[in-house]
């Protein structure tokens, strides 16, 4: 059996200022017509009934999940006191499902991916968990063949061959600087790490109580606990989990994990240069979501609620709230997260 947890709590600062702590990224309209989370629902839904696919968000989210999500059961959403980094959300999320699943397969997805192959993807997933219900003792990873030298991405480093579909993953690697992302795609043994697991839940559960174990002694109560003690259990206890990623806490000390090479298209929407990926462009390849005129202007990205007037400007991001105007260079696009924090 195959549950899918979909990881919705992120506060998406690289998008700012259009994504806010109150309203993020992954529930906003960046790339078609839903939403990121929207997208994302529906995509693992073509694969995973409502009633296995699990989202995990915090507080303040949880009307936002509502909303966009018709349909979803509350038993479905699974709420983080704080935010505690992906180990704590991961132990927390898995407990809850092996309740209700126990012995269960679970897909872990972020909800902010563009994935342009949608059948690919459900096939590779697929494949994925047949190879899991052999290999019980796994982990699968989807990694992505780069096709530039990203700094914005972590890396996989395994030994390719292309007669397999799956490889051995040797190491987890993190955002590199230009001339080491350039020395990763040349060397052709670096994937992408999408972020996008496949394990048995009894599994990680094991190797979150040997490798992070204040983590699951934290938690693992709640196996036993009624519902109506649930949340209670979870807002006193939560504090005393380990703050640190599930790629340092558990990837980099267990070696049976595996890369299988996602062909589907897939992006991190995380900053602006997703957008100048993946918008609709003029002749001059500028994303223009707003009336104006662009004398001599090329290869911006323009969002603004005002008319606007560029003349003889290039490659700027000019982003319009109704609390503030954001106007930057593509070039230094990930610094905005840092310059935020002086609004």
């Amino acid at each position: 059996m195959l549950c899918a947890l979909i990881m919705a709590g992120g506060k998406g600062t690289r998008f700012w200022p259009l994504s806010t702590e109150e309203k993020p990224k992954q529930f906003l309209n960046l790339l078609g017509n839903d939403t990121m989370l929207q997208m994302t629902y529906n995509r693992i839904n073509k694969l995973v009934p409502k009633e296995r696919i699990f989202i995990s968000t915090g507080y303040k989210y949880k009307d936002l999940v509502f909303k966009q999500l018709e349909g979803i059961s509350q038993e479905n959403i699974i709420i983080e006191p704080e935010s505690r980094n992906t180990s704590a959300c991961i132990c927390l999320s898995s407990l809850y499902i092996k309740r209700k699943f126990d012995n269960c397969n679970v897909i872990v997805l972020p909800s902010d991916h563009l994935i342009e192959d949608e059948d690919e993807f459900i096939d590779t997933i697929k494949y994925a968990n047949e190879f899991l219900n052999e290999n019980n003792e796994g982990i699968l990873t989807f990694g992505i063949k780069p096709n530039r030298a990203e700094t914005g991405y972590g890396y996989i480093n395994a030994n390719f061959n292309s007669k397999n579909k799956v490889n051995k993953v040797n190491a987890f690697v993190e955002k590199p600087d230009y001339i080491t992302a350039q020395k990763y795609l040349s060397d052709g043994n670096y994937y992408w790490n999408s972020g996008i697991f496949v394990w048995n839940i009894d599994l990680i559960l094991n190797l979150i109580e040997k490798f992070l174990n204040d983590t699951y002694n934290a938690l693992s109560p709640i196996l036993n606990l009624p519902f109506s003690e649930f949340e209670d259990f979870i807002n006193e206890n939560y504090k005393f989990t380990d703050s640190i990623s599930i790629d340092y806490g558990v990837m980099e000390k267990y070696d049976n994990i595996f890369v299988i090479e996602g062909n589907f298209g897939w992006d991190d929407v995380g900053s602006w240069s997703s957008v100048d990926r993946y918008g609709e462009k003029d002749n001059n390849g500028n994303v223009l979501g707003s009336h104006g005129v662009l004398m001599k202007s090329k290869n911006n990205i323009i969002l603004t609620k005002k008319k606007i007037l560029l003349n003889n400007v290039d490659d700027l991001i000019v982003v319009e709230t109704d609390d503030c105007i954001l106007v930057s260079s593509k070039e230094h696009a990930q610094d905005i997260k840092l310059a935020r924090n002086y609004m």
